[in-house]
């Protein structure tokens, strides 16, 4: 026991220690990039000082340490008009906060919570979500904590933890929420909704919408769900499971790097992500500033990870990804049965990518096999064509054709419960 906690402490350490001592390396990459930048210096203008600074770009990038990026959104349109944004947090746990995007205008718009995936990037990845959304909702946005900043002595997480966080930010903000899940959170959050039913709770949501979620992965499974089955438990807390080293305030609480998960992230399309910086490479030789910011603007959230809570992770793979505890009817809370059936007032929809290699096809639409109760004019499926796993949440699909059919459905739930 003693042995495997050093080794995960270690491999930690090894990673802070290794990212340390490039550190001089990047900072006369940085150096070396500025004087090339400059406007009087001549050699920065030849073919080959172009190609020097962006070697140096490209190597800094590539190389720093990513920290936790903001939403930055300001301003929506309400009714067409501009209207600003303040971003507060309006309840907090140590391990999330509650975030309200307040909009400067008096409307009666739908309550929405937007659950953010707890699974290795930050909830900023939704930014594309919350500003599809703000014009015509009042939205919030669980805004997960990085592990390695919570001390240690604060407790565990885990996944019955999750489920009580989701419950409790639905109940703050009151009856008739409207509720979205996106990816990872679709299971916790059809959970949520189930015990709430089941306890006869006035506040559970109106409505869920479970957007690229693993609700069932024996369904056209993909390489994320063949490795998770494929594993035994004790392989996943034996192999990607660490301590968080001295420097940080979470010092000594077993996590699931973000580092570890940025190298499975960026495995699984390996060929994609040496292609991209190869084009970004010669984009900045070329001058194409436009398509080199795009680039950055990606990188720069992608490369963005936290830590995740051992117990939460270890807890995920098993029940969700192992065992299919949901899907099954053998899934439980605390020693409380979660019993889909129970949900009968809260509408549900699912939407799907047709080309989604991380949440098959007819993962998620499982959770309308598992909700009998819910009547069949308030259940939704979508696939949308031609998407990936992140175009279901993000880009021109997404607000063009996706966004919009989500608000369609939660403003006729909305208005169906207000005629009731």
């Amino acid at each position: 026991m003693f042995r495997t906690a050093t080794a995960r402490a270690t491999s930690y350490q090894a990673f802070e220690f290794a990212h340390a001592l490039i550190a001089p390396l990047r900072w006369g990459a940085q150096g070396l990039k500025a004087q090339l930048d400059w406007p009087l210096n001549p050699f920065g203008r030849t073919l080959l000082g172009r190609n020097m600074a962006a070697g140096c770009e490209l190597f800094e990038t590539a190389t720093r340490r990513y920290g936790k990026p903001e939403f930055g959104v300001v301003t929506t349109r309400v009714h067409g008009q501009p209207v600003a944004v303040r971003e507060e947090v309006v309840l907090a746990t140590p391990f999330c906060e509650l975030r309200h995007f307040a909009r400067d205008a008096a409307t009666a718009d739908p309550k929405v919570l937007l659950i953010a995936p707890l699974s290795g990037h930050y909830a900023t990845l939704l930014r594309d979500t919350v500003v599809a959304m703000l014009p015509e909702h009042d939205l919030y946005v669980t805004d997960w904590t990085d592990a390695r900043m919570v001390p240690a002595d604060v407790g565990p997480f885990d996944l019955d933890d999750n489920i009580d966080t989701i419950i409790d930010f639905i109940r703050h903000i009151g009856p008739g929420a409207h509720v979205m899940a996106v990816c990872q959170p679709a299971v916790p959050a059809l959970a949520a909704a189930a015990l709430m039913a089941a306890r006869g709770d006035p506040c559970q949501p109106a409505s869920l919408i479970l957007m690229g979620g693993p609700i069932d992965t024996r369904r056209n499974p993909t390489k994320v769900n063949e490795l998770a089955q494929n594993r035994s438990i004790e392989w996943f807390e034996r192999t990607v499971i660490a301590d968080v080293p001295f420097s940080y305030p979470g010092f000594g609480r077993r996590v699931y790097p973000g580092f570890v998960q940025l190298s499975g992230f960026t495995a699984m399309n390996l060929d994609g992500h040496v292609a991209a910086y190869r084009k970004q490479f010669d984009d900045l030789v070329k001058g194409d500033h436009d398509s080199a910011q795009r680039h950055r603007d990606f990188y720069d959230e992608y490369l963005s990870v936290m830590d995740l809570p051992a117990e939460y992770y270890l807890q995920t793979v098993k029940t969700v990804f192992q065992d299919h505890a949901l899907p099954d009817g053998v899934m439980s809370h605390r020693g409380e049965p979660v019993d889909c059936a129970a949900i009968a007032n809260t509408a549900l929809m699912t939407v799907e990518g047709e080309n989604d290699d991380i949440c098959g096809l007819g993962q998620t639409e499982a959770a309308l096999e598992l909700c009998p109760n819910v009547p069949a004019d308030e259940k939704v499926h979508y696939v949308q064509a031609g998407v990936g796993h992140y175009g279901v949440f993000n880009g021109t699909r997404w607000r063009t054709e996706i966004q919009p059919r989500i608000r369609d459905f939660i403003r006729t739930i909305q208005s169906k419960r207000r005629a009731a």
